[in-house]
């Protein structure tokens, strides 16, 4: 195919050339009835850009197949056979390819540790999650993506799953073996759908981590706005092979996606798949040799920089060279603590901290300014390091207590007859709602699970350590919404 098209990009210049005058929606006309002060913060052209798609980009009838185009060239980029585009972010594909492969009371293949989108699909969706366990990383204290033989073991173990569910990389850039794990569903005779919403880079470079459309997957899920160059909101999902219907997949993106598409969204997809096709490798390939830089320089300041060790057996099978991770353990702070002191003293901002961490995502967009800024902020961090506060403790448990006992379907407990208890009488009851550390974004407690001692006083533990908690009704954890007892 042409990559030098870009058909949503050139429909939007064409309408804008043309000076058609709009008796439809969007209600700003082009930014004509847009209040100047927003107009002095965001620009006019933002307006001038939000066009809707019929008798907008395309007709009344969409007979120029501007979207459909721009959708087949996307999946000519990545080796998928059809594509299709999200304006509502990968939270939204994500549930479309869940309920493309599993209905009501039918069984998916879920790791425990996934996106609180996930999650949600099965609430709204009613299908029963079979749990795969996801690898522990003892050191580290965190998990990474599950192999071919924990979703062997739980595929095995029960004879009417319809489909799998796997999540690489993961927030801080570990991977999975996608293509080992799709050889064992395959061999089973069912699908795997790859929340790959970190990866939207990696079918661009040999460098990086396998892609999930060359590595087997039948339906990959990405976010083009986190590793890629678009709006925010901006994903895509691809589908190969015939284990997923791609008209049942549209059928199902269709019914949980807006009627009202952003044109933004679709620009910005378009033209950073023109990009990519055309420049992706070189921008990828000095993206890659600066943060092979940025590590080294990072490393020689004293700064305990991750990579390597995520890989092994039964840790990580590839790590995303372009996240950064940082271990301020030895630093004796918090990753809440250096997240927040870098944007208030030295306006840089990361993309994930936890209770030791904090992660640094680098792309194409990257060159030695912003990383120079970034090291001087670390260097600056390293200097002021001693004269914070002794960070309090957040209470992890082992590995074995994360995992709850699934006591109701996440749909029946979410959204059955619940009541609020203190979180002193919460321990033994069935939750009624998601309680999820956010970034990454996995909940620790899930409607339908049986609520423990451990689990909650490392959820209240940091809470008070800075952890961002935005699901609970209670969002000071004082107390825990359960199913009400009958």
């Amino acid at each position: 195919m042409d990559h030098s098209k870009a058909p949503v990009l050139e429909a939007l210049r064409d309408y804008r050339d043309a000076g058609y005058v709009p008796f439809n929606a969007p209600g700003h006309k082009q930014g004509r009835g847009v209040d100047r002060r927003v107009l002095d913060v965001v620009g006019a052209d933002v307006f001038a850009s939000d066009v809707i798609a019929l008798n907008g980009l395309d007709d009344r009838l969409m007979r120029h197949g501007v979207l459909s185009e721009a959708q087949q060239l996307m999946a000519d980029a990545v080796g998928a056979e059809h594509t299709f585009f999200s304006t509502c972010g990968s939270s939204l594909s994500v549930k479309s390819a869940m309920l493309a492969v599993a209905g009501p009371h039918e069984k998916l293949l879920v790791p425990r540790h996934v996106h609180k989108s996930v999650i949600s699909g099965l609430i709204v969706s009613g299908v029963q999650p079979v749990w795969v366990r996801p690898h522990w990383d003892a050191e580290q204290r965190m998990t990474h993506p599950p192999g071919p033989r924990e979703f062997a073991e739980a595929c095995d173990g029960d004879s009417e799953v319809k489909g799998a569910l796997m999540v690489t990389p993961t927030d801080y850039g570990t991977c999975g073996d996608v293509r080992a794990v799709a050889e064992v569903c395959h061999e089973r005779g069912i699908p795997l759908i790859v929340d790959e919403a970190w990866g939207a880079h990696l079918p661009f470079h040999d460098g990086l981590p396998p892609w999930g459309m060359y590595a087997g997957a039948d339906v990959c899920v990405t976010s083009v706005h986190k590793m890629g160059a678009a709006v925010e909101q901006s994903s895509v999902f691809h589908l190969q092979g015939d284990r997923v219907d791609p008209n049942v997949l549209k059928a199902r993106e269709d019914l949980l996606g807006t009627t009202s598409p952003s044109s933004l969204v679709y620009a910005a997809l378009d033209g950073w798949r023109r990009q990519m096709v055309e420049q992706g490798k070189d921008l990828l390939s000095a993206a890659i040799d600066l943060v092979t830089s940025v590590r080294g320089r990072l490393s020689d300041l004293g700064l305990t920089v991750l990579h390597d060790e995520f890989l092994g057996p039964d840790l990580a099978d590839s790590v995303d060279p372009l996240k950064v991770v940082l271990d301020l353990a030895p630093l004796g702070i918090s990753g809440y603590q250096a997240a927040d002191w870098l944007r208030e003293h030295q306006r840089v901002t990361v993309g994930l901290s936890d209770h030791r961490r904090i992660v640094a995502q680098f792309n194409h967009s990257d060159d030695e300014k912003t990383a120079g800024a970034l090291i001087d902020a670390l260097e600056a961090l390293l200097r002021a390091a001693p004269s914070f506060s002794t960070p309090p403790k957040v209470d992890i448990p082992p590995p074995h207590e994360f995992e709850l006992e699934t006591a109701m379907l996440p749909r029946d407990a979410f959204f059955g007859p619940a009541e609020q208890v203190p979180l002193s009488e919460a321990p033994g009851r069935i939750a009624a709602e998601m309680i999820t550390p956010y970034p990454p974004g996995a909940p620790g407690v899930l409607p339908g699970e049986v609520l423990t001692k451990p689990i909650l006083d490392y959820l209240r533990s940091g809470l008070e350590a800075g952890m961002q908690l935005p699901d609970p009704a209670d969002s000071d954890l004082k107390s825990v919404r359960v199913v009400a007892k009958r």
